[in-house]
């Protein structure tokens, strides 16, 4: 009878162990993925280069002295940022896109490092999209000597920042997955001179090309126009 016993107990646990697992693979299995335009801009061009690299890639445009280092949103397709990316490159300043453990940037705070010791940029810079973003400003917020300064797109600061570091960011005015109490205590957090722009008629999504994401709210522009006004306004606002 205890035997008997024993052997269900274990076959509960087995199936519960299971059951689990399954349900933890199909999280992470089910994400945001860049659309077939998002990929096309993978292709190099006489522009910008775009090349793989072991921690993602790297948009190599026409300057060669600074580089953004750039973590992509939960649960998202990190090529789906390749048009933005694309942008700022071609704008002057290059880009290191990393590819996150799990698409989960909590995961993967610390790539920056390796990222940094596969390029010798003179000045670096550290940034990223929603909970990319967040722990692109956590990381920096530790290592704030390595940084110039910070582009956080739909995304704020979780610990105070060094005051000389440099802090753009910019957000969708139709924005309906970012909290806008959390938003507003982060940004308390930000140093003086820290550039704040809402982008008008832009949602959380667009700052990728991955489709419409749940409970964000309906963007008024087309991606491109959102992409390419953050473009401008981060290249800008960080580089010299």
């Amino acid at each position: 009878m205890r035997t008997k016993l024993v052997r269900r107990l274990l076959a509960l646990l087995a199936a519960l162990l299971f059951a689990a697992f399954a349900a933890i693979a199909c999280y992470l299995l089910d994400y945001y993925r860049a659309t077939d335009e998002a990929l096309a801009a993978l292709r190099p061009d006489t522009r910008v280069n775009v090349v793989r690299t072991s921690y993602g890639w790297i948009f190599d445009g026409p300057a060669s002295g600074s580089a953004l280092i750039f973590y992509p949103g939960a649960k998202v397709g990190e090529t789906a940022y390749a048009p933005f990316l694309r942008q700022i490159a071609t704008q002057g300043l290059d880009v290191c896109l990393v590819k996150m453990p799990f698409r989960l940037a909590i995961l993967g705070e610390g790539k920056a490092a390796e990222v940094c010791a596969s390029h010798d940029y003179a000045d670096w810079y550290i940034g990223g999209h929603s909970l990319g973003g967040a722990m692109a400003a956590r990381y920096a917020a530790s290592h704030g000597g390595q940084f110039k300064g910070l582009a956080l797109c739909a995304a704020y600061p979780t610990d105070p920042l060094g005051s000389g570091q440099k802090l753009i960011v910019l957000y969708g005015s139709e924005d309906t997955v970012l909290d806008k109490e959390r938003f507003a205590a982060g940004m308390r957090l930000a140093p003086a001179g820290t550039e704040v722009h809402e982008l008008r008629g832009g949602n959380h999504a667009q700052f990728g090309d991955y489709g419409p994401q749940k409970g964000d709210g309906a963007a008024l522009i087309p991606a491109s126009a959102q992409q390419q006004e953050a473009a401008r306004l981060i290249v800008a606002g960080l580089l010299p």
